[in-house]
């Protein structure tokens, strides 16, 4: 089997696929929780704190600054992403288990159990 074959073989295999959309998907996820924890989370907690922007948070050493503000935010986009990552996995799951589980049979209306009885009696003769 040639190289080329094999590689498209590889591919197309669904699995891959799959993976490659998540990852897209997961790349223009990450920049909306980025910008919902930059353009929305941050200013808040900044007014919270008295008017702070995190973002700016800087301590100067020498000729090297430390970005602790954007270091924060890093941690909250993980945070955040986090969550969200868990909800939906979480949902995900809820899912799988409502369409594994087998439906509930009702109990048969009490009629419907007096006539088999009858037969059953019937049968018995």
């Amino acid at each position: 089997m040639s190289i080329a074959k094999e590689f498209r073989e590889f591919a197309v295999k669904g699995n891959v696929m799959d993976l490659a959309v998540g990852v897209v998907i997961g790349a223009a996820f990450g920049k909306i929780v980025s910008s919902l924890v930059a353009d929305v989370v941050l200013p808040v907690f900044g007014t919270l704190l008295g008017g702070v922007d995190l973002t700016g948070l800087v301590i100067q050493l020498g000729a090297a600054t430390l970005n602790y503000g954007k270091f924060i935010q890093t941690c909250l986009d993980f945070l955040i992403i986090a969550w969200a990552v868990f909800l939906v996995v979480k949902l995900i799951n809820r899912l799988k288990r409502e369409e594994t589980q087998p439906a509930k049979a009702k109990a048969p209306p009490r009629e419907e159990l007096l006539l088999e009885e009858i037969r059953d009696l019937l049968k018995a003769r």
